[in-house]
């Protein structure tokens, strides 16, 4: 069993090696127990993601899905019958199996990041309302927050607090940098109550990202974005400052990327036009975030 823990370990580092993650060394420089159980978290968000991501039949991504509902359903009530869908599940799983009791990991959370991979692999994206988005940023980044902040050292309802503000913070970012790529694919995460307010309703994603008003829809995004920012930032101050290194470091690096997007007066689709992107961090600034916090 040693040396299945060892291949597993090797396994799993190679799937968040793989994944060009812009916070896998500091991931890396946590305390081996901690560093395997983030890891494991990040393979499942990777694994279920790539599904969600992947061509193919929304049938065989809901089955694929299912098959992670049910395998993550079996550490906490395990039963004989089950068998893992391939090596990186099964790798996955058993480091996840010593992390949940470790930290008391909780099931609906990795329920909720499933849950949130459903809506993706479902075809054409369309969010009804302010609230269907931010279920959708709970589910996708906040529930992921949730299940970190007990490994880096905070399980208690001030570290969910935190995970709760910035998760949502993260996400509404990235859904506004990537609204552009997001509608090639014909996936639109701005809610249609918001869009109705800028008389964008009902438009196909294309158009949205074409029409005028769309810089005003990123900007009340952004304003939401602000704000939990802020509320993440004020939730981190009543935490244990070791246990909020990583998501500080999370946070100030995506907060890089909204006041780019600002900069740009909301308009990351002509960046894209040009081949361009607004990255997430620069390496020199990542470094400096690194090093004033502990990282690097």
């Amino acid at each position: 069993m040693k040396q299945d823990i060892q291949q597993a370990h090797m396994r799993v580092g190679d799937i968040v090696g793989a994944s060009g993650s812009s916070f896998y060394w500091a991931m890396r420089l946590l305390p081996e127990q901690r560093r395997q159980a983030i890891f494991a978290v990040y393979g499942f968000c990777r694994e279920v993601d790539n599904i969600a991501d992947e061509e193919g039949l929304d049938a065989d991504k809901r089955a694929a899905l299912a098959h992670w509902r049910r395998a993550i359903g079996e550490l906490y009530n395990p039963s004989s019958t089950f068998k893992p869908l391939d090596d990186n599940m099964a790798a996955i799983l058993l480091i996840l199996s010593q992390a949940i009791k470790d930290y008391g990991l909780s099931e609906a959370d990795f329920q909720a990041v499933i849950d949130g991979m459903e809506t993706d692999a479902h075809g054409p994206i369309s969010l009804k309302d302010m609230a269907a988005l931010d279920l959708y940023c709970d589910r996708v980044a906040s529930a992921v927050g949730r299940l970190c902040v007990p490994i880096f050292g905070q399980a208690d309802a001030k570290g969910r607090d935190v995970a709760d503000h910035l998760g949502r913070a993260l996400q509404l970012t990235n859904i506004i940098r990537d609204v552009a790529e997001d509608a090639q694919i014909d996936r639109l995460y701005l809610p249609q109550d918001l869009l109705a307010k800028y008389e964008m309703e009902k438009l196909s994603p294309h158009d949205v990202v074409a029409h005028e008003n769309l810089p005003k829809v990123c900007a009340a995004l952004g304003e939401l974005a602000e704000e939990r920012y802020s509320k993440a930032a004020q939730a981190m101050d009543v935490c244990a400052p070791k246990a909020m290194r990583a998501p500080m470091v999370m946070m100030k690096v995506y907060y890089q990327n909204l006041k780019r997007l600002r900069a740009v007066n909301w308009q990351p689709q002509a960046l894209l036009a040009q081949g361009k992107a607004v990255k997430v961090y620069r390496k020199i600034e990542k470094m400096l975030i690194g090093l004033r916090y502990g990282f690097f």
